[in-house]
């Protein structure tokens, strides 16, 4: 009987690495951006430096991970053999030391893929492999999810992994009981937890495996995981997840850290991250952006299946997003957003200064929200040139520092400190200094209106027009948000509509819903309460004055028309 080759894991990673760069192996922007970092790391420390690479480290948990067996399907029973991506994955975060105490470089991993490419069965190993494997006494090893159904996912999957390998058992002298696995020897435990649970303070953290980021509503746990991991050497925190809806919550945040990180537009050396999706130019409807999305693509990923799906979506819009999300791993913010995302993002120019329209022709869209809530002001320049107008979009966003502070959109405070988000002290927004800067825009500008909903903005309006300010009332009606709401819309897909890529505004673009009615006539609406709008609809607003003027035939958008209202 032949001895079992030992792969060369090292050698296996180099060679995804340089497919992916030389474009032999289809991969996304991200992709490439890791392994460009990769490749550079190498070189850059390849003598000197805050970190070493170690070929044994990457390896040996390549090696571990294919001594154990699937759980699920018809591979079940079966030695797992790990995918060149994977194997890049894990030799990456597992084969960096730092050079001072040969403690963990990566404290942090985030790997984002599509449904179905094993991520599960990735995350069990891993987890396996720092509960018995790492040279970790009394090893803490947790996986974390919003329910206690989700966390004991990748528990489960270890748990059946473990019973069914008895060399890993008397090997390592793991005993596996109903709610944990422990080894009484090093005192190491692997539990599953999650935010049902009583409390997730006190954790002395070695590994946390995150399942599903997305679906994390808020960010507490998250938080407290991350804090808990401090107390030792070579702690991990290991969040992999498929794309989801919300671009408020922390899954998003981690993703557009680790995208600056990517882009070195950022420095962090303990994050690592990688994100498998379609590119932003890309057809969604193609193999190509398919095969980008999911590196398990006829493995675990089954084409025929994917390729029925994409079917679907192609003949049902309401299926889109959903599939996009699941199976092309693209953000979609609501699941049947009414923006192409992409096409906003198209028109994004980042050389736009709203100091070079000082003087220039402005009109102003004003959405106030309730004394606790979000307040929206958009200035929309009319650019004329040879051609059809182009639209230059600016905005501004108050919040109440209460609102700040108890929100659920984890993103707020970072908003607020990047001067994005203007807070004003205490519990209700001070319309005051909302007040103040459109008096800065009416001596900046020529601001020819500010177009309000008079159900917050009467009294502010009713000053204001007593100085001579160019208040247009504009109530929130079907017939007054319809047509400006489809121009909008058709402005974006021609790329007329320029806007400096205020994240804020993007967040709320991808939140609205359009509402179709008997007559055709649209409405902006959003599926859940913290899925915000306002900028859209001041954006809508404003848009709807400065088409007024500029197109003598586009009527009754100031006209009070039907009284149908909705909610926001």
């Amino acid at each position: 009987m032949t001895a079992k080759k030992i792969r060369d894991y090292c050698a296996i990673a180099a060679d995804y690495t340089a497919r992916v760069l030389d474009g032999s192996q289809l991969a996304c922007k991200w992709v490439k951006l890791a392994c460009q970092r990769q490749r550079d790391d190498l070189k850059r420390w390849k003598e000197d430096g805050p970190f070493v690479w170690d070929p044994e480290a990457a390896s040996r948990v390549c090696r571990f991970i294919e001594l154990l067996t699937h759980t699920k399907g018809e591979l079940a029973g079966q030695r797992i053999k790990l995918e060149p991506w994977q194997v890049f994955i894990l030799t990456t975060a597992f084969g960096w030391r730092r050079r001072e105490d040969g403690g963990r470089r990566f404290r942090r991993v985030y790997i984002e893929v599509a449904r179905g490419n094993g991520k599960s069965c990735l995350s069990s190993g891993v987890a396996l492999y720092c509960l018995v494997a790492d040279n970790e006494p009394g090893a803490e090893v947790y996986s974390f999810a919003t329910t206690r159904d989700q966390a004991k996912i990748i528990f489960g999957d270890a748990k059946r992994m473990a019973e069914t390998n008895l060399p890993l058992r008397k090997r390592f002298g793991l005993e596996v009981l109903a709610n944990a696995l422990y080894v009484p020897s090093t005192g190491s435990t692997f539990q599953a937890k999650s935010a049902e649970g009583s409390t997730l303070d006190g954790l002395n953290t070695h590994l946390a495996v995150v399942d599903e980021l997305h679906a994390h509503k808020t960010r507490a746990v998250y938080d407290v995981v991350e804090t808990s991991l401090g107390k030792r050497r070579s702690s991990l925190l290991w969040c992999i997840t498929t794309a989801g809806f919300d671009t408020s919550g922390i899954c998003y945040e981690v993703r557009t850290m680790s995208t600056r990180v990517l882009e070195r537009q950022a420095v962090d050396e303990t994050q690592f991250a990688i994100i498998y999706t379609a590119d932003e130019e890309d057809n969604w409807t193609t193999l190509e952006a398919l095969e980008k999305a999911n590196p398990n693509w006829g493995v675990s990923v089954r084409p025929e299946m994917i390729l029925s799906l994409l079917a679907k979506a192609k003949a049902l819009p309401s299926a889109i997003n959903n599939f996009k999300t699941k199976h092309l791993d693209i953000w979609c913010s609501a699941s049947n957003a009414w923006m192409d995302m992409g096409a906003w993002a198209q028109c994004e120019d980042h050389s736009l200064r709203l100091e070079d329209f000082e003087g220039e022709r402005c009109i102003i869209g004003l959405d106030l929200g309730s004394k606790n809530d979000m307040t929206a002001k958009v200035k929309v320049f009319p650019i004329e040139t040879d051609g059809p107008t182009r639209y230059a979009v600016f905005c501004d966003f108050y919040l109440p520092e209460r609102a700040v502070e108890n929100a659920v959109n984890s993103q707020y405070s970072g908003w607020a400190e990047e001067g994005l988000l203007h807070v004003t002290p205490g519990a209700m927004t001070d319309l005051n200094v909302v007040e103040e800067d459109l008096r800065e825009d009416l001596s900046r500008f020529n601001v020819e209106a500010v177009v309000y909903d008079p159900w917050q903005a009467t009294q502010m309006a009713t000053t204001l027009s007593e100085d001579d300010a160019p208040m247009v009332e504009c109530r929130m009606t079907v017939q007054n948000m319809s047509d400006p709401m489809k121009s909008v819309e058709a402005l974006v897909l021609d790329r007329r509509l320029l806007h400096d890529g205020n994240p804020i505004l993007t967040w709320m673009m991808g939140n609205v819903v359009a509402k179709l009615d008997a007559k055709d006539n649209i409405f902006p609406r959003k599926e859940r309460y913290e899925q915000k709008i306002d900028g859209v609809i001041a954006l809508i607003m404003a848009m709807g004055n400065a088409l007024a003027d500029d197109n003598d035939d586009f009527k009754g958008f100031v006209e009070s028309g039907q009284e149908t209202f909705f909610e926001w």
